[in-house]
C-alpha cells in the first residue's frame, strides 16, 4: 500500500475505460464518481474446486465485514494492472508470485452506490485467476489487519449460491450479469467431457495434412554437409526464441506437454496439435485457445509463503490468456497502445526510432522493482507512484535473448569456417555477429547476395505475432538445397520490376525511379524453424528493413517442395469441389507457383518509405502500424495478379497463362480463407475475394460452386490493386480500417465454399516432415 500520509491517487477514465489524464484523490474518486480501474484476484485451488474468500476489516469505508474477493485493489495513477495484482495479493496475504501465476480471464465493470449515496463505485475490475493445485494452508497466510481480517476457501459452486440469495455476510456481486463469467470459466475448465474434446482436437489436428520432405541433397559439397548440421542444430535455437516470443509461459507449457504427452491419448492430441501452433492458440480458428491454464505446466513455489511445518510449499499452474496476447511477448501484458503512444511522444527521435524499430522489446521499470522488492519479502509503497509515461523502456534482442543468440552464434561462425561457399561464409559470420550486436543491416545485405547451393535464411524478420502495432520481428529459419534450374526460370521477374513500378495502377506521383531487380531463388526445403507456425509458406520476400528495401531493394525465397505438396493436397481437391467443370482444368501448378512467385515480387513494389501530406518522411508500417500486415499481403497478391497479365501483354509470359492464373487464384481464395481472419494471410485474401465478387468478377451459380467472369476480372483486379495502393501512398490508416471493416469477413459465397470443404474434409494446410533434420538431431 501506498505511504499512509499521502492520500492515493486513481486515473480519471471516461465511461467506455480510456484514460482522461486528470487523476485525483482517492477519497475524491468515490465521492463524485469518477470511473477508474481496480484489480480482482481470485485464488482458486483445482484439488477442492474452492475459492479463496477474504473477509474485509471493519475498518473499511465500503463493505466492511463482509467475505469478498481473495485480494482486490486500486490501480494507483500510473501503475499498470499486472504489478498491483501481484502487490495486493503479497501486502494483504503475504503470497508471493511471479507473473506468470496470473491469467486475465475478463474485465468487470461494477457501478454501485453505498454508504447513503456518499460512496460511489464506478470501477473497471481486471479480474484475474491464480489457480493453485491444492488450497493454501490457512496458516501460510500473512494478512494485512487494516486490510483482511480472516481469510477462508468455499467451493466455487457454493460461493455461486450464496450470491445468487444475496447473502448478507457477502460482498455483492451480479452473477447473472458479468461477474457470472468467473463461474462460468471454471464449470467449462473442469466439467467438460473429455471424450468431446478429444473429438474435437482430432478434427481439429486433421485439416493438417503430413508429408515427408526429402530432398535430394546433390550437389552439396563435404564441407557444406557439415555446415548443414551445424545449421539444423542453430535452427533449433531460433525455435527456443519464438516460443519465447509468443508468450512468456510458453516454453514451460511447451516441455510440459511434452513431458505428459504420453499419459494419455487426450494428452497425447494436445501435444500434437500444441506442435502444429507452437502456442495454445489454434491458428485456423481466429487464435481461439484449445487448451487451457488447466493444462498448463505444474510450478513449486516453497517460499511463495510463510514456511509450515509438513507442507512442501505452493504448486501453482503457469497461466496463459485465453485470448491470444496482441502485443505477443513483445510488451508489458498490461500495456495498452494509449500507454505506449504517450511514453514514445516523450522520448528523442533516435529513442522513437528505437522503441518502434524490429529488435527491441517493451519492459516496465515497475516490474523490475516489484520482482527486486518481492525477492527480498519488501514493497516499497512509493514504486508505483511513478508516471507510467516513464515507466517503459526498451531492450535490444540481443539483451533479451543472449543465452540463446550466444550459443546460435558459436554454431553458425562455425558453419561458416567450414563451408565452402564464400557468399554463404560471409552470410553466417555477419548473421552471427548481428545477433550479439543486434544490428542486422549488414547480414541482411549479405542475404541478399548469397549465391550457395546451401540456401539459409535465419534471424529475425516477420512481424505477424505483433498485432498491436506491427513492430516487432520474430526469428525464424529456412534451410534449404538451391534449385538451379528453377532459379534460372524465375529470373525473369525479378528483371522487370522497375517496369512493373512504373506501370502501376496508381498516380505517378507515388511511384519509385530506383526499384532494384529482386534476386530470385527457388529451394527445396530441408528444414524449418521459429516462425513457421499453422499454416506453411510457400514463399518469403526480404528484407523487411526500409533502409534496405529503399536502398537495395529486396530478394525472395521460394520453397518449391512446400508450394508442391499444396497443390497437390489442397488447392487440386478444393478446385475439385468450389469450381465450375468447365474452368476446373485450368487450375494447374504453373498458375499457382507462377502467381506465388510474381506475389512476392510485388512486396518490393509499390510504396514503402511515403511522404505524408504533412511533407513528413515515413514509412508505410509505422503509418497503417497492426494494419499493415493484412493490407501488404492483400497488396502483393492482387498486384501480383495484375503484374502477371500485364507481363502476359508484353509478350514475357505466355497468354495460355491468362484464363488459368485468374482460376487457380479463385481457388487459391478458398484455401487461404481458411487459414482464418485472425491471420494476416486470410484476412487478405478475403478482402480480395469479397471485393471481386462484389464487382462481378466471381460468380457463384445456383449449384453452390464458382466460376471466373473473364470479362469482369481484369477491372475489379485493377481496381483492388489502385484502392490499396493509395492507401499505402498516403499512410492513410482510417481509409485501410474502413477498407479492412468492410471487406474482411466471411460473407454468404465465402461460407457456401468454406461448408463444402468442410463437409468431404479437404485439408486445410500441410505439415511437413523432415526426415534429413530429424536423422541429424537424433
Amino acid at each position: 500500500m501506498a505511504d499512509s500520509h499521502v492520500e492515493e491517487h486513481l486515473d480519471v477514465l471516461t465511461k467506455t475505460g480510456q484514460k482522461t489524464g486528470i487523476s485525483k484523490p482517492r477519497g475524491d474518486v468515490h465521492r463524485d464518481g469518477d470511473y477508474h480501474r481496480a484489480v480482482h484476484v481470485w485464488i482458486f485451488a483445482e484439488s477442492t474446486q474452492e475459492l479463496l474468500l477474504q473477509r474485509r476489516a471493519d475498518c473499511k469505508d465500503s463493505w466492511p465485514g463482509l467475505w469478498d474477493i481473495s485480494s482486490a485493489g486500486h490501480i494507483s495513477a500510473g501503475d499498470s494492472s499486472l504489478i498491483t495484482a501481484r502487490r495486493e495479493l503479497h501486502e494483504e496475504l503475504g503470497v508471493i508470485l511471479p507473473k506468470d501465476a496470473f491469467e486475465l480471464i475478463f474485465i468487470f465493470l461494477h457501478e454501485c452506490v453505498i454508504n447513503d449515496g456518499k460512496f460511489i463505485n464506478n470501477e473497471f475490475n481486471d479480474v484475474y485467476l491464480v489457480t493453485t493445485m491444492a488450497p493454501i494452508p490457512l496458516e501460510a497466510f500473512t494478512l494485512q489487519e487494516s486490510e483482511v481480517s480472516a481469510v477462508k476457501y468455499i467451493s466455487f459452486e457454493e460461493y455461486k449460491s450464496v450470491l445468487a440469495n444475496e447473502e448478507p455476510e457477502y460482498v455483492p456481486y451480479d452473477i447473472n450479469g458479468q461477474y457470472g463469467q468467473l463461474f462460468d470459466i471454471i464449470a467449462r475448465r473442469y466439467k467438460e467431457n473429455m471424450e468431446a474434446r478429444s473429438l474435437t482436437l482430432q478434427k481439429q489436428f486433421r485439416r493438417y495434412a503430413p508429408i515427408s520432405l526429402n530432398p535430394e541433397l546433390i550437389g552439396l559439397t563435404d564441407a557444406d554437409r557439415d555446415a548443414l548440421v551445424l545449421l539444423i542444430n542453430a535452427a533449433t535455437i531460433i525455435d527456443e526464441i519464438f516460443y519465447l516470443q509468443v508468450w512468456y509461459s510458453n516454453p514451460i507449457l511447451r516441455d510440459w506437454l511434452k513431458q505428459h504427452a504420453d499419459t494419455s491419448p487426450l494428452d497425447k492430441l494436445k501435444w500434437m496439435y500444441y506442435l502444429i501452433n507452437k502456442s495454445p492458440w489454434s491458428c485456423l480458428d481466429e487464435n481461439e485457445s484449445f487448451l487451457t491454464t488447466a493444462d498448463s505446466a505444474v510450478k513449486l513455489l516453497p517460499e511463495a509463503t510463510k514456511p509450515i511445518t509438513g507442507w512442501k510449499g505452493l504448486e501453482y499452474k503457469a497461466a496463459f490468456p485465453m485470448l491470444k496476447p496482441p502485443g505477443a511477448n513483445f510488451y508489458p501484458p498490461d500495456m495498452d497502445k494509449k500507454e505506449f503512444e504517450f511514453w514514445k511522444i516523450s522520448l528523442t527521435e533516435d529513442q522513437q526510432e528505437d522503441v518502434t524499430g524490429f529488435f527491441t522489446i517493451i519492459k516496465r521499470h515497475g516490474e523490475f522493482i516489484l520482482d527486486s522488492s518481492l525477492s527480498n519479502n519488501t514493497v516499497d509503497g512509493t514504486n508505483h507512484l511513478v508516471g507510467s509515461s516513464h515507466d517503459l523502456y526498451s531492450v535490444p534482442f540481443s539483451q533479451e535473448y543472449k543465452p540463446l543468440l550466444t550459443k546460435a552464434a558459436e554454431l553458425l561462425h562455425k558453419a561458416g569456417d567450414v563451408t565452402s561457399s564464400p557468399s554463404l561464409k560471409k552470410l553466417l559470420h555477419s548473421k552471427a555477429d548481428a545477433f550479439l550486436s543486434n544490428d542486422y543491416y549488414d547480414s541482411d545485405i549479405a542475404w541478399m547476395e548469397l549465391d550457395s547451393k546451401l540456401d539459409v535464411t535465419i534471424g529475425p524478420y516477420e512481424t505477424y505475432e505483433d498485432s498491436l502495432f506491427g513492430y516487432k520481428a520474430t526469428f525464424e529459419a529456412f534451410i534449404g538445397v538451391r534449385d538451379d534450374k528453377a532459379t534460372a526460370q524465375v529470373k525473369l521477374f525479378g528483371d522487370h520490376l522497375q517496369v512493373l513500378e512504373q506501370n502501376l495502377p496508381m498516380d505517378n506521383v507515388y511511384k519509385s525511379k530506383d526499384v532494384i531487380a529482386a534476386p530470385i531463388r527457388v529451394i527445396q526445403l530441408v528444414y524449418n524453424a521459429g516462425d513457421v507456425k499453422g499454416p506453411q509458406t510457400v514463399a518469403f520476400n526480404l528484407p523487411n528493413d526500409e533502409r534496405i528495401v529503399k536502398d537495395r531493394g529486396t530478394s525472395m525465397v521460394m520453397l518449391k517442395n512446400i508450394s508442391e505438396a499444396k497443390f497437390k493436397l489442397i488447392l487440386q481437391p478444393i478446385a475439385n469441389i468450389c469450381i465450375t467443370r468447365e474452368q476446373r482444368e485450368l487450375v494447374d501448378f504453373e498458375s499457382f507457383f507462377t502467381h506465388t512467385i510474381c506475389h512476392e515480387c510485388c512486396h518490393g513494389i509499390g510504396p514503402h518509405t511515403i511522404t505524408l501530406p504533412s511533407g513528413q518522411q515515413s514509412t508505410v508500417r509505422k503509418e497503417l502500424e497492426e494494419l499493415h500486415s493484412t493490407l501488404e499481403e492483400a497488396k502483393a497478391d492482387i498486384v501480383g495478379l495484375w503484374a502477371l497479365k500485364f507481363l502476359i501483354i508484353q509478350d514475357l509470359l505466355p497468354k495460355t497463362l491468362i484464363k488459368s492464373m485468374y482460376v487457380s487464384f479463385l481457388a487459391g481464395c478458398f484455401r487461404s480463407v481458411r487459414f482464418g481472419l485472425e491471420e494476416a494471410h486470410g484476412k487478405g485474401q478475403a478482402l480480395q475475394f469479397n471485393w471481386l465478387f462484389e464487382k462481378g468478377a466471381f460468380i457463384l451459380h445456383a449449384d453452390e460452386i464458382f466460376s471466373v467472369n473473364f470479362d469482369k476480372v481484369e477491372g475489379a483486379v485493377e481496381s483492388l490493386s489502385r484502392e490499396i495502393l493509395t492507401i499505402q501512398a498516403t499512410g492513410d490508416k482510417n481509409a485501410a480500417k474502413l477498407l479492412l471493416q468492410k471487406y474482411c469477413e466471411i460473407t454468404q459465397p465465402l461460407r457456401v465454399a468454406l461448408e463444402k470443404l468442410e463437409k468431404i474434409q479437404v485439408p486445410v494446410d500441410i505439415a511437413p516432415i523432415f526426415p534429413i533434420a530429424d536423422n541429424i538431431l537424433d
